[in-house]
């Protein structure tokens, strides 16, 4: 099946994007991480390395800056310390054959004064996500628990432009960190995805209003990684599809398709399409995958509720090119192998998805 087949994201000599398989481990928080310092460690190290045999590992989202965080022990890679963990990472997975990419965030809006040294999260405008809470670990709630986001500040110029460069320098520090690309997180109701989408970004400068101004912060970004490390090893995630978060707009597939042109125009490695994946999920529309094959010639992910038959499925229709999956890595690290065999999927369990230690995080058995 397709699905087992090494990728190329061209066919000439020069192919920047080599994988033994067309099969992602999709970026998923599990917040992990050593104390002070969000840094990565040598349980990380072997969680990632168990699952090189994907054909591409996007590493769980990781902070750009340390006012870019929403959750307790997610990861940076803005220190020092931070780059010297993920060295540790990125070398453990080098060793068994595996190719890694750093998923890069700002959360925006989807975080709490705790991270804030006290103030209040930036984001395009001055709206309070509603239904939305982050996960916090301090004094006040020493077990961890979801707490409201506030009302953010907006943004000034100031502000945008520091975070482009932040972007940038974390990109470079992720390559001095051994990662073999970037994944810019533009999606699921962080603080590129805010910029994207009308109900979460009222600004009336030139960062919003149309559909062009609202994707100059997505451009920005992309265009300042691409600079600093090569377009050919930046990839985008973006979630037309998904609303959580507070995150409905009426112009958003347009604005996604409008936005992947530009990035194609960049040439950009990939885009890697996050879709819902909830048991009454919106379907993605084939138009929209048509379209959206049309305007970005480069390499599509796709992640959602994927299996074998539909991931080779889309594949061999020409509308992605490679597939992302996500809990089900966590309870099989050797998933490509127990895929391809037929063999059965251990079940993972939820109870320790967040925070802990090897539990329900490195002790999930291969198959053999």
């Amino acid at each position: 099946m397709s699905l087992f087949t090494p990728y190329k994201s061209s066919p000439d000599k020069e192919s920047k994007l080599m994988l033994n398989n067309r099969m992602v481990m999709a970026p998923m928080t599990r917040s992990r991480t050593t104390q002070p310092g969000n840094i990565p460690n040598e349980m990380m190290a072997t969680y990632y390395a168990q699952r090189a045999s994907a054909g591409l590992i996007i590493t769980e989202a990781t902070q750009i800056s340390d006012d870019s965080q929403g959750y307790s022990f997610t990861p940076g890679v803005y220190t020092p310390e931070q780059v010297s963990g993920w060295q540790k990472v990125t070398a453990a997975v080098h060793q068994q054959g595996g190719t890694i990419f750093n998923q890069l965030w700002h959360v925006g809006r989807v975080s709490h004064p705790v991270f804030q040294r006290g103030e209040a999260p930036i984001a395009p405008s001055a709206i309070k996500p509603t239904e939305t809470q982050v996960w916090v670990v301090d004094e006040e709630h020493p077990e961890g628990s979801m707490v409201d986001c506030p009302t953010p500040r907006m943004m000034n110029q100031a502000d945008i432009d520091r975070v482009v460069s932040d972007f940038a320098l974390a990109a470079k520090n992720a390559i001095d960190a051994g990662f073999d690309g970037v994944e810019i997180h533009g999606g699921n109701g962080y603080l590129i995805d805010q910029f994207l989408r009308t109900n979460s970004n009222q600004r009336d400068d030139a960062y919003g209003g149309s559909a062009p101004k609202r994707i100059r912060f997505l451009l920005e970004v992309v265009s300042a990684v691409s600079t600093v490390i090569g377009a050919d090893k930046v990839g985008v995630r973006l979630a037309p599809f998904v609303t959580f978060k507070d995150m409905a707009c009426p112009e958003i597939v347009d604005t996604i398709l409008l936005a992947a042109k530009e990035l194609g125009k960049q040439g950009i490695g990939y885009i890697h399409l996050s879709e819902a994946d909830w048991d009454d999920a919106p379907q993605i529309p084939q138009l929209f995958r048509v379209e959206l094959r049309e305007v970005f010639k480069g390499t599509i992910i796709v992640a959602g509720r994927y299996d074998v038959e539909r991931a080779s499925e889309i594949i061999d229709r020409g509308y992605a090119d490679l597939v992302a999956f996500g809990r089900s890595f966590i309870a099989n690290p050797d998933l490509p192998y127990r895929l391809q065999a037929g063999k059965p999927l251990a079940a993972f369990d939820k109870g320790p998805l967040f925070g802990g230690g090897a539990e329900g995080y490195i002790d999930y058995p291969d198959y053999l």
